[in-house]
């Protein structure tokens, strides 16, 4: 009897332990998230160091080597260069570069009213 309970107790763990190693999201397993994870991060060091990204908002979403990148940066040059950094990163299989540029408004000057001739000028 002893056996069989014993017996019992390790199918159940070696097919609990199979099944939580199958999938974290949908079809991808635990390796593959892993590798995800670590691509996302390795992307991130990268836009630390580098002095033209670093103040930048750039957020890296990554699923099954393929890397997504939203967010703002001031110029083409930033995000062509975000791109490049990004494909850099050993893993990913490709990028998609979803970064807009940043709008600069200029502020509208305010005419000033002149003493001497109770005119505005621009």
């Amino acid at each position: 009897m002893t056996r069989l309970i014993l017996a019992f107790m390790i199918a159940i763990s070696f097919a609990l332990g199979i099944s939580g190693c199958a999938a974290v999201r949908g079809n991808e397993t635990s390796g593959e998230h892993a590798d995800d994870a670590t691509i996302t991060t390795r992307v991130e060091a990268r836009y630390a160091k580098d002095p033209t990204l670093s103040a930048m908002r750039i957020q890296v979403h990554t699923n099954k080597g393929m890397v997504a990148l939203t967010g703002t940066v001031n110029d083409q040059s930033q995000r062509q260069h975000a791109e490049n950094i990004a494909a850099g990163v050993p893993g990913v299989k490709s990028v998609q570069n979803n970064i807009t540029l940043r709008v600069r408004l200029r502020r509208n000057r305010l005419p000033i009213l002149s003493r001497d001739f109770g005119s505005y000028l621009t």
